[in-house]
């Protein structure tokens, strides 16, 4: 590590401690951003690794999908926080070396849109999902209209979403009751998992049997379910706290940290290995199947976090 990134995140960690003990209403010390990097769950300062580029121009976005028939990847944003304006959620269109294709496409007027807080997101048979609070959005991908949504009673804060061979969308609740819901192609809604071993769960996958696959934020499990709701593997990331979860044709797993920063690589029957880290907020990540990349979105830094894979 360079010194002087060093010396710039311990800094930015010392002076967050000293306004932390300052008295409210007592101006604190000046304190200027330092480089892009995490601390990690060891507590080391970690920069971030060189195979990393983040491009910006986002509105707190948490998850990205990728269209490969456009060769373009879809980023949702939150938009204005609910507590000041509702209703302010949009999806950006992004070019796979990071510029921006189209600003706000869904989200381009409020004219028969409703989309408050998009998390998650998944393309299925020409269709966009996203998860939206307590509703699962649908949206039609080559015109970006809105297809219909379905309520899921009892959620109170939808995170990751995946949807299988046959429409089914499995949808993770991290807030609050703990749960992944479960969404028929017809629009019947009912509780898929819940309890051990969700702990926060977050992000979701379906793998290349038809398998559920979760990631949980408050440990390093990576769990997956069959349809039937039973555990059928457990294998862990890196580190904990993760949100997305991406699988490769080959059963390579690829996890990412939000809150330390890290992309794990599992490959089947090996154990975890880091293969990037220092990533602010690594969110709900998408695959790039045609330039052969993660993309990761990074929540509040409006940014999205480009890794090339070999």
């Amino acid at each position: 590590m360079k010194k002087s990134l060093l010396t710039a995140l311990v800094s930015v960690a010392l002076s967050a401690a000293a306004q932390a003990q300052t008295p409210a209403g007592t101006p604190g010390p000046f304190v200027a951003g330092g480089p892009l990097g995490t601390v990690n769950e060891a507590g080391v300062a970690t920069p971030m690794s060189s195979n990393v580029k983040v491009f910006g121009s986002f509105r707190t976005a948490e998850s990205c999908t990728f269209d490969p028939a456009r060769n373009l990847i879809l980023a949702m944003n939150n938009g204005i926080p609910q507590n000041l304006q509702e209703n302010d959620g949009y999806v950006s269109l992004i070019n796979p070396d990071g510029s921006v294709h189209t600003s706000k496409w869904i989200g381009a007027t409020r004219d028969g849109l409703t989309l408050n807080q998009p998390l998650g997101s998944a393309i299925h048979n020409g269709v966009l999902y996203t998860v939206d609070i307590d509703t699962v959005r649908m949206f039609d991908l080559a015109t970006g209209n809105p297809m219909g949504a379905v309520a899921v009673p009892e959620a109170t804060g939808l995170n990751g979403v995946a949807v299988a061979a046959d429409g089914t969308v499995y949808a993770s609740n991290t807030g609050g009751t703990q749960r992944i819901y479960k969404v028929t192609a017809s629009g019947e809604t009912s509780v898929f998992k819940e309890g051990a071993p969700l702990a926060s769960p977050n992000g979701l996958a379906i793998d290349n049997d038809g398998n559920i696959v979760m990631v949980n934020i408050a440990d390093n499990a990576v769990v997956t379910f069959n349809p039937a709701g039973e555990v059928v593997r457990t294998e862990h990331a890196a580190e904990g706290g993760n949100d997305g979860i991406v699988i490769m044709a080959d059963g390579t797993k690829y996890v990412s940290s939000v809150r330390f920063g890290s992309v794990s690589r599992i490959r089947p029957g090996q154990s975890a290995e880091v293969i990037a880290t220092g990533i602010p907020s690594a969110a709900s990540m998408c695959y790039d199947s045609i330039q052969n990349q993660l993309v990761i979105p990074m929540n509040q830094n409006n940014a999205l976090a480009f890794i090339p894979l070999d």
